[in-house]
């Protein structure tokens, strides 16, 4: 590509895509700080604009339990600082992390220190704000991210539509103020992509990805899916780069059938010493299974270097897969005490708590869904029902643009990753046998990559309108028409962020006829339990003191919560039951239907004190006893 092609590349859209990622060396001193300053204002206004908005978030089921799971980590952490020697052992060790040890440490470490730091040491802001301080920096960190993919193809102003219109879906704008996993999971899931494409074209940029990977695993499960997503393009580019090279390709293929013979050799001790359970069992610090690993990323890593000295084009597609394969298990070790000194067995509880997920019931299309096999368009239905019509149309052609460019063999390798990372959260969560819950959160890895993609086919449609709007607007610049489409674009999803929050499990997109629409259709009205801030103004005036007061589905910790941050009376009794109950906000669920008619029952009413009321649709209902 010409220079003057890759100049235009960084100043606004462009009608042709490059055949290969940009390096940002090609560009000018001036051009790198002006992206670098973009990416900082865009950094600095998601973190803003989450803290801004924080207070009236409700606090989840999950999240009550990871905020004290997180302070029991910062004790841990104090612990650390006053008694080292105590600290490592593993009976405080385990007073500190068994508690939800289905998940890794790396966000909760973060959220504990930051609760110590921000509300008990500075006291700078209440529990809540402290405690999800983290989550806003992670969620924050997608924009720039995005931005900078997105600019290397389609243009400065694309990578800031691109960057925006993530935070405007009001699903992902509401779980980004939460110290949860989904929204960090999407965070460190782009932030390795975004390093492995940059590791193709730069130095060092290998053993980022490498770090990247091993904070993602530490992050949330979902990151196993993550090399296997990577491995055909850095294999498929460094057989193209070591065609002519034939030292490159001897030891190309070397390091490749190291991690094979790696793999195969587990699978034979697999078989050899009679399933999974007696492999796990003979798996320990000295141990052949420990061995293989250690050897297979030594003698990897030394073939590697040569590559390095023999030809760096290809040594640049295959380290970032041995830097993964090498860091990724050191650092999601070293981050997660819990794992410190029984590594093999409790690592072992933690895949099979998630290959072994629980199926919670979903209501779905008139349907409540209880157990496999789940419909097998669920992913994408409930995805078109929630992403705000403007933006989820454009997802859906630029999906099909880079789909027919494939067929027609004009796709560059960049489109091809980004459409991969786009699929594959979808993909998997869509089988028949993965549970089905929780909204949208579980595929929003996919969610970038799917904005980066709309903003591509925003920039087509733009320059097939500048052209057609041409012999009449003869001043119509491309730039200024796409910031004007976009905002077009940007305003039904700003509305409809603004109307739903802060109840956004209960958002709905046109396509669904907004809530209204999707509860006529039968649809999940709101999950978690957060809802229940929309009444609690009204129990703290009303109650009398003492009062016995029941919030449905809410447990203690969130009721700790609220009293904590000073959204709840702390005089107030709470029971686990209509029937011991003289108050009871009403989570409206499908499969909860028996604890209302249980309410009318013991309180001898059906009429309703009060309630929220989304779009007028009941959200939460409030009955009082005679």
């Amino acid at each position: 590509m010409s220079k003057q092609k890759r100049e235009a590349a960084e100043t606004g859209p462009l009608p042709e895509v490059p055949a290969a990622p940009v390096s940002s060396e090609t560009r000018t001193t001036k051009d790198v700080t002006l992206d670098r300053r973009i990416g900082w204002a865009l950094f600095i206004f998601g973190t803003v604009l989450l803290l801004a908005t924080e207070k009236p978030a409700g606090f989840v089921r999950d999240e009550s339990v990871y905020f004290a799971a997180a302070e029991q980590h910062a004790r841990w952490f104090q612990l650390l600082l006053s008694s080292p020697g105590q600290a490592f052992e593993d009976q405080a060790i385990s007073q500190s992390f068994e508690f939800n040890h289905e998940h890794p440490a790396l966000m909760k470490n973060l959220y504990g220190l930051s609760f110590l730091v921000l509300h008990e040491k500075l006291g700078l802001m209440r529990p809540a704000a402290a405690f999800r301080f983290p989550a806003f920096l992670a969620a924050a960190l997608i924009l720039p991210l995005l931005f900078s993919l997105t600019r290397r193809t389609f243009g400065r102003a694309a990578g800031v539509m691109a960057a925006l219109s993530f935070l405007l879906v009001p699903r992902q704008f509401f779980e980004a103020h939460l110290s949860c996993f989904d929204v960090p999971m999407a965070t460190t899931w782009l932030l390795v992509v975004y390093c492995f494409i940059e590791a193709l074209e730069r130095p060092r940029w290998w053993l980022y990805t490498g770090l990247a990977f091993g904070a993602a695993m530490g992050t949330k499960h979902n990151a196993y899916f993550i090399p296997v997503v990577l491995i055909p393009f850095a294999l498929w580019e460094g057989w193209k780069r070591s065609k002519d090279v034939p030292q490159a390709r001897q030891l190309f293929l070397a390091i490749n059938g190291v991690f094979v013979a790696m793999a195969g050799l587990y699978a034979f001790m697999v078989l050899a010493l009679g399933g999974v359970e007696s492999f796990q069992r003979s798996f320990f610090a000295i141990s052949p299974q420990l061995g293989l690993w250690v050897l297979a990323c030594a003698v990897g890593s030394w073939l590697l270097f040569l590559l390095g000295k023999a030809h760096a084009p290809t040594f640049r597609t295959v380290a970032p897969l041995v830097a993964m394969v090498a860091l990724g298990p050191i650092i999601f070790y070293l981050h997660w005490p819990y794992l410190w000194h029984h590594p093999v067995d409790r690592f072992a509880w933690y895949l099979s708590f998630h290959l072994n997920h629980e199926h919670y019931t979903w209501f779905y299309l008139g349907e409540l869904l209880r157990q496999p096999p789940f419909p097998l368009g669920y992913v994408l239905v409930k995805t078109a029902m929630t992403v705000p019509t403007s933006l989820f149309l454009p997802m859906v052609f630029g999906v099909a643009w880079v789909v027919v460019r494939t067929f027609k063999k004009t796709v560059t390798m960049f489109e091809l990753i980004v459409l991969a990372n786009a699929a594959t959260s979808i993909i998997i969560l869509s089988q028949p046998s993965v549970p089905h819950f929780g909204g949208v959160k579980h595929w929003f890895p996919s969610m970038p990559f799917l904005a980066l993609l709309a903003a591509g086919s925003v920039v087509r449609g733009v320059e097939g309108l500048v052209e057609w709007l041409k012999p009449k607007l003869p001043k119509l610049e491309l730039q200024s028409a796409f910031i004007g489409v976009s905002a077009l674009l940007f305003i039904p999803a700003l509305i409809q962020s603004v109307r739903v929050y802060p109840y956004g499990t209960s958002a709905y997109s046109e396509l669904a006829g907004g809530l209204p629409g999707a509860a006529a259709m039968g649809m999940q009205r709101q999950f978690w339990a957060n809802n229940v801030t929309g009444v609690l103004e009204w129990i703290n005036q009303n109650a009398r003191p003492g009062e016995r007061v029941y919030l449905h589905e809410c447990h203690g910790g969130q009721i700790r919560d609220y009293q904590r941050n000073g959204m709840l009376r702390n005089d107030l009794r709470f029971v686990g039951g209509p029937f011991d109950a003289d108050i009871v906000a009403y989570q409206y669920h499908q499969e909860f239907r028996e604890t209302e008619f249980q309410v009318w029952q013991s309180f001898g009413t059906t009429q309703p004190v009060t309630g929220l009321y989304v779009d007028e649709t009941p959200q939460i209902v409030v009955y009082r006893r005679r």
